[in-house]
């Protein structure tokens, strides 16, 4: 299988193409980058991995995976949070917190699940 996927001149899928965890060094996925605290800066996809997995097969989608690779040495860093992000990020967090039927802050995320804090959606079960 891994054979199938091993493309290093990219002629059979448009783009350099290794196996899952064959690939060379010097090249990270976005999860990789932004852990080493990079960015891939607007640079194009430098390669991919593909690999078959049986897991997403049962859902109706191919079963052969993606994960986009770009080159380390033109990641350039993360952009450094601005005051005015952490006060954005700070209200969104606090606008999940409040309750849309007691309209208190629950002192958690309100689950979207349920739509309201937990008091509340367990307060007719109570009341039965």
């Amino acid at each position: 299988m891994a054979a199938r996927f091993f493309d290093p001149t990219g002629a059979r899928y448009g783009v350099p193409t290794f196996p899952w965890r064959m690939a060379p060094d010097g090249l990270a996925t976005r999860r990789q980058l932004r852990a080493r605290g990079l960015r891939p800066g607007g640079q194009d996809v430098a390669a991919q991995v593909l690999w078959f997995s049986r897991r997403y097969r049962r859902k109706g989608t191919s079963p052969i995976r993606v994960a986009y690779l770009y080159r380390l040495d033109r990641a350039k860093p993360v952009r450094p949070m601005t005051p005015a992000k952490w006060a954005a990020l700070a209200k969104a967090n606090a606008a999940q917190r409040v309750c849309t039927e007691c309209r208190r802050d629950a002192g958690y995320r309100i689950p979207t699940s349920l739509g309201m804090c937990v008091t509340c959606a367990d307060a007719p079960q109570l009341a039965a």
